[in-house]
């Protein structure tokens, strides 16, 4: 198995919160009481565009090197 990178744990955090977003989402539209949503909503978007952001750069990085 290759060394972790940016990109294997950019795209884990992106898989991760994309999906404790859709849970909490869900949860709502259930009416299941979820205390502070809008919170937890905002911080799964921060993690996935910081992942996003991993992603992009390792890219780059790599395509420099070439």
């Amino acid at each position: 198995m290759e060394d972790w990178d940016l990109t294997s744990i950019g795209l884990i955090v992106i898989v991760c919160s994309i999906t404790v977003a859709g849970t909490i989402i869900g949860a709502m539209l259930l009416g299941f009481p979820v205390d502070r949503a809008p919170y937890l909503l905002i911080i799964t978007l921060v993690l996935i565009v910081m992942g996003a952001i991993s992603v992009f750069y390792e890219n780059t990085n790599i395509n420099f090197r070439k």
